[in-house]
């Protein structure tokens, strides 16, 4: 068994040392991308205007014969691009396919300290992070990279929620979970084909009236998600890491997007997958804390003084509990208007 005080240790001579906290930088939506898009390539700069993070897929949704192409491209759109204050992530191919090896070893060389987060597909132990952990030691020592590149798991397989709790304490270059419904429903022998989102089969109804059984029972629909979301959130939060939400698959269907990423937010998910333009501003919205809320957690965090005892403001009795919990609310305000006038004119800081 590894030593605790080893935890911190560079796991290759000349690597850097790895961090003992997670940088928590903006990331309210993670808009994947296809390097391999010519077309796609050159919106890029505009896009990465007004996202928080962009991620240069190569695993799923680029095609077999694109592989090579996406990774190559993802170099180049990388070295060329300003991303300013967005940051810039990829999503690599899972451990078992025969592009994985590649596709970190051509990243690391060609865009070195400019990559911030490896996306890993299909993480189902500790073992697998070992692996990446390790094999990213090596190629930062060999190409002399000054901060360590981060890792992002995806919670896709029933085994890996099994193990959710060893995935997010695996290594100091765990960055967060993201949740991945499609994958994970198929692993679970779950009956959807839908891609995040509720399912209108899952319900409860209320009972029947004793007093005419045939007046209607309304039904509610429920989220099939919850309790996998739940405990991510526990996960993540006990080490020190980050959750977010997935994809949601039906773009056109806006309204039901935002309140998916709204119930992820609520849950304590910082940020969640763009799959489309159209979803960036959705997360943007759900993801920066509603006004009145900023506007209400300063007045009773100024109101509460040292933040001990309790306080009647008005008519709802505040106390250090209520206080971390709008400080919370307000520390993500102020992150996030660092970069955005607008933000920071309407949480009046």
């Amino acid at each position: 068994m590894r030593s605790a005080k080893d935890f911190f240790q560079p796991m290759a001579l000349g690597a850097p040392e790895p961090l003992r906290e997670i940088p928590f930088k903006p990331s309210r939506m993670i808009h994947f991308f296809d390097p391999s898009n010519a077309k796609m390539a050159t919106k890029i700069p505009d896009i990465a205007k007004k996202c928080d993070v962009l991620l240069g897929n190569l695993e799923d949704a680029i095609q077999a014969d694109n592989k090579i192409a996406a990774r190559e491209g993802l170099v180049k759109i990388g070295n060329s691009t300003d991303f300013g204050s967005c940051q810039l992530w990829t999503r690599v191919n899972s451990l078992d396919s025969p592009w994985f090896l590649d596709d970190v070893m051509t990243l690391v060389e060609g865009l070195g300290n400019k990559l911030d987060v490896i996306m890993v597909p299909k993480v189902e132990g500790a073992w697998d992070i070992h692996y990446v952990d390790r094999l990213l030691a090596q190629l930062e020592a060999r190409h002399g990279l000054e901060k360590p590149l981060m890792i992002h798991a995806i919670l896709e397989t029933a085994l890996g929620v099994a193990n959710v709790e060893e995935i997010c304490a695996a290594s100091p270059r765990m960055q967060g979970l993201s949740l991945g419904p499609a994958d994970l429903a198929a692993s679970r022998r779950m009956k959807t084909t839908r891609v995040g989102g509720g399912h209108p089969g899952y319900i409860v109804r209320t009972d029947p009236d004793p007093d005419n059984a045939d007046a209607p029972r309304p039904t509610a629909q429920q989220d099939l998600w919850h309790y996998t979301m739940a405990r991510m959130v526990d996960a993540c939060n006990a080490n020190g890491i980050l959750p977010y939400y997935g994809p949601f698959g039906d773009i056109k269907d806006t309204v039901a997007c935002e309140d998916q990423f709204r119930n992820a937010f609520l849950m304590g998910c910082v940020g969640t997958w763009s799959l489309h333009p159209v979803q960036i501003d959705i997360a943007k919205k759900v993801f920066s804390p509603p006004v009145d809320e900023v506007l209400w957690a300063k007045k009773v965090i100024d109101e509460m003084g040292d933040g001990t005892g309790a306080v009647m403001i008005d008519g709802k009795m505040q106390d250090d509990a209520t206080v971390k919990q709008c400080r919370v609310m307000v520390e993500l305000a102020k992150m996030l208007c660092e970069n955005d006038d607008e933000l920071k004119a309407a949480y009046e800081f």
